[in-house]
């Protein structure tokens, strides 16, 4: 399956952008004098951080509008699908999609059981997912999403709890940009800090 990134391209490879991201999807609208002060990272390097993440739809900016004098500041927010929505996020989501309802018709089978835009909110999920590293491995009929090994765990360690939430915040974000009824309700607890299993949600599920 071909998504149109280099192959290994990843913008969260890199702990430093995860942090960043950490940042914006914690607090919207960041500038970058507030994110160098945040991270101990040189102006330039947040700046080509920041640019990466953008380029890879999980960033959006704007310029304030500013009611004093002075040059409008350049703010930054995490990708939600809903609110701060990057048109790269929402190409890739279509095309995952377009993809999806074609290998399920050349590819002979059962018809899920899940409405159609449950299963393009999960073909943009997989690919998202793939596209970051991960092997993913998704129970259509539990609603469940594993990520074991998860490769981040075991290279970030110590960031563990960071990485999991940037990546649920990520996961939320293709899902309600694919707009459809599954969102995600968390991650399974588990013993084993590299074992990862993370719950969705069907809207006719929600009390």
């Amino acid at each position: 399956m071909t998504t149109g990134r280099p192959a290994g391209y990843s913008a969260i490879s890199n702990y430093s952008r995860v942090e960043i991201l950490h940042l914006v999807q914690d607090r919207p609208e960041r500038t970058v004098s507030e994110l160098v002060s945040a991270t101990k990272l040189h102006p330039n390097t947040v700046r080509e951080h920041l640019q990466r993440l953008i380029d890879d739809g999980y960033v959006v900016s704007k310029t304030e509008n500013r009611t004093t004098r002075g040059r409008p500041r350049v703010l930054y927010s995490a990708t939600d699908g809903v609110v701060a929505r990057s048109a790269v996020q929402h190409r890739r989501v279509r095309a995952a999609a377009e993809r999806g309802d074609l290998m399920r018709r050349v590819i002979p089978g059962a018809a899920p059981d899940l409405e159609q835009s449950a299963l393009h909110q999960i073909d943009a999920l997989v690919e998202d997912l793939v596209d970051a590293g991960f092997d993913p491995l998704v129970d259509e009929d539990e609603l469940t999403v594993e990520l074991t090994p998860c490769a981040h765990a075991s290279a970030q360690a110590s960031h563990r709890e960071v990485l999991c939430s940037v990546h649920l915040g990520i996961m939320q974000s293709v899902l309600s940009a694919a707009d459809g009824p599954l969102s995600v309700d968390g991650m399974r607890s588990s013993c084993d800090p590299r074992e990862c299993i993370v719950q969705l949600l069907h809207a006719s599920q929600t009390p």
